[in-house]
């Protein structure tokens, strides 16, 4: 393909994702701009912000030899950054939540880490991955819960549940959705009601 006919393709597709960002989300009706409403709907701008503020935390907490970003979970809503999981240390601990501070685009940092109690063996890391992977999916076999705003971390069959949701009935329900899955010992829920 020669050098025009590059551009040509680059233009179309760069034009293609700018109408994409600037469109609504399907089915939701814009509100008059004369009245906008305070609990409206994130846009996707805000969306796809949030989706980079997030990446750029995450590749910050991977870049520091301080925290081991593995283990911590990165959820962003309208600039707001929530951390959770778990790590070795409260140095660690308050060294992940300063990088997050220090990324560009980010207006608040909630702290939902907790510290590890023990060091896993690698069974306990495949039991505890067995464990993550069932309550994730019987968080998603159940329609009232958006459950793909939801991170599940599991540690010595502890499972901690962080994220976004509308509403206090749907923190209850994951809760005891989370419960409900055979080995968990614990359900540390560190979900958050949308802003």
């Amino acid at each position: 393909m020669n050098t025009k006919n590059r551009l040509l393709v680059l233009t179309i597709t760069l034009i293609g994702a700018l109408s994409i960002a600037g469109c609504g989300k399907s089915g939701e009706k814009a509100a008059p701009p004369e009245a906008p409403k305070p609990e409206a709907k994130t846009t996707v701008g805000t969306e796809i912000d949030d989706s980079t503020i997030t990446t750029k935390v995450k590749s910050a907490l991977l870049a520091n030899e301080d925290v081991k970003s593995f283990d911590i979970k990165v959820e962003t809503r309208k600039g707001e950054v929530q951390l959770s999981g778990f790590v070795d240390n409260q140095t660690q601990m308050d060294r992940a939540i300063a990088v997050a501070r220090g990324v560009e685009g980010v207006k608040n940092v909630d702290n939902k880490m907790n510290l590890k109690t023990s060091t896993p063996t690698i069974g306990d890391k495949i039991d505890d991955a067995v464990i993550t992977t069932k309550v994730k999916a019987a968080l998603l076999a159940d329609e009232s819960i958006k459950s793909f705003d939801i991170a599940t971390v599991t540690r010595d069959g502890e499972v901690q549940l962080s994220g976004f949701v509308d509403n206090q009935t749907q923190i209850d329900q994951a809760t005891a959705i989370a419960r409900g899955v055979e080995g968990v010992k614990n359900v540390i829920n560190e979900l958050s009601i949308k802003k």
